[in-house]
């Protein structure tokens, strides 16, 4: 059964798993399969776990990944809430892949195009906030934040008091409406679409995007395993900035106040190394086949004391 998402970096990810010892292998973003059926493939040591918010990618999955029998199992829920829960154990190899599925952004009903007749971006399609009750409720002050904090958009001041004046006059039902009134503010030309940022700015605010990496990157430092490789994919600077600031944490040795005269705690508190100076972005090839791997980047950290 083939999976109508490409997986970015599978060469990449399957050779970080390359040296992990018998386990689980977790898959925090499981999706449609893609990673998670080569990598049992690959490595026929490792049993699975996959955790996701979508009904749509975990059915697919199931039915994906049912000729790996009870070697696969699946749990529904964000990776935040889930893995610190699982009782299963020794993990040794984990994976997340921050992006968003091409079905998901393919498939008007789901409201991320930017031509969509919904406006919607939930990735878990229960939960309470969508995009319609962000773009259309919330105050002009925090569609101002949400914009430069998750967006990076200069014009941020002028783009929340744009929607705010159109939304006083009609509800903005759609995608393409909320487009439309974006490229009154942010002109097109450039290398991406006008609404690239402000589309990632709501969509992360919709899914609370960083709040769940911050969480997985907590629960994966109270509860690890030697040996255990973790290796994780980003899509934008925000997330591959805390990736790396936690990479970087876990790997000092000495946790003393910068301002101290000499070291007195030991220099033995690294929990493990990076198994890349630099991430890992995609090859030539890769990007002539699959355009949306462009942004992508791999970090890799092995814990224990062999690093």
């Amino acid at each position: 059964m083939e999976s109508p998402h490409i997986p970015v970096l599978l060469d990449e990810v399957l050779e970080s798993f390359k040296n992990v010892p018998e386990g689980y292998f977790v898959d925090c973003t499981l999706g449609y399969a893609g990673h998670s059926s080569e990598v049992l493939k690959r490595y026929p040591h490792l049993r699975h776990i996959g955790i996701d918010r979508d009904d749509e990618a975990l059915s697919f999955s199931k039915e994906r990944l049912a000729p790996f029998g009870e070697r696969s199992r699946l749990y529904k829920g964000t990776f935040a809430t889930v893995l610190p829960t699982l009782t299963e154990a020794p993990v040794t190899a984990l994976l997340a892949d921050f992006g968003v599925s091409s079905l998901q952004l393919d498939k008007k009903e789901r409201g991320f195009a930017f031509d969509a007749k919904r406006l919607d971006m939930r990735m878990d399609a229960s939960a309470s906030l969508s995009a319609y009750e962000v773009v259309n409720t919330y105050p002009k002050e925090k569609l101002e934040y949400i914009f430069d904090a998750y967006g990076e958009v200069r014009s941020y001041r002028k783009l929340a008091a744009t929607i705010v004046e159109a939304r006083s006059k009609k509800p903005i039902e759609s995608a393409q409406e909320l487009s439309h009134i974006i490229a009154m503010v942010i002109p097109s030309g450039g290398k991406i679409h006008p609404s690239t940022l402000p589309f990632q700015a709501i969509r992360i605010e919709v899914n609370n995007e960083l709040g769940e990496i911050e969480g997985l990157l907590d629960a994966i430092e109270a509860k690890h395993y030697e040996g255990e490789v973790v290796s994780l994919i980003t899509f934008h600077s925000l997330e591959d900035r805390l990736v790396k600031n936690r990479f970087k944490k876990w790997a000092t040795d000495c946790i003393c106040d910068p301002q101290a005269m000499r070291c007195t705690c030991g220099k033995n508190h690294a929990l493990g190394k990076p198994l890349q100076r630099k991430p890992v972005v995609a090859s030539k090839r890769e990007l002539a086949q699959n355009p949306r791997s462009r942004s992508a980047k791999l970090r890799s950290f092995r814990f224990g004391q062999e690093g």
